[in-house]
């Protein structure tokens, strides 16, 4: 069971959390939301809850609650710039299925 990151996606938390001053890593989880079912939810955490799973990757933490890790199980958060655009994407070897949009996916 793993959930990694990629040194862009590490380099940019690390600098946003210390812009913020605080924050010991990213959150990651799902919602149930959109036409497939799924979506990805990440907020920078300022806290680890008893029941965080906690994985690593370039000093940065990713936290995972129990009930999201069967959807999530093997995903790499990367950070990319495409155009003027940038974000955080998903490689999720689960996802099955994804809606037109891009906001929703299914295992």
């Amino acid at each position: 069971m793993a959930v990694t990151l990629t040194e862009a996606a590490a380099r940019h938390v690390t600098r946003y959390l210390a812009r913020r001053g605080k924050g010991v890593g990213v959150r990651l989880g799902v919602k149930t939301t959109g036409c497939s079912g799924l979506a990805y939810k990440l907020e920078y955490a300022d806290d680890i809850a008893p029941e965080d799973i906690i994985f690593e990757g370039h000093g940065v933490k990713v936290l995972v609650d129990p009930k999201s890790l069967p959807y999530i199980d093997g995903t790499e958060l990367d950070f990319v710039r495409e155009g003027l655009n940038e974000g955080f994407k998903f490689h999720n070897p689960r996802e099955k299925d994804r809606c037109g949009c891009g906001e929703s996916f299914r295992v």
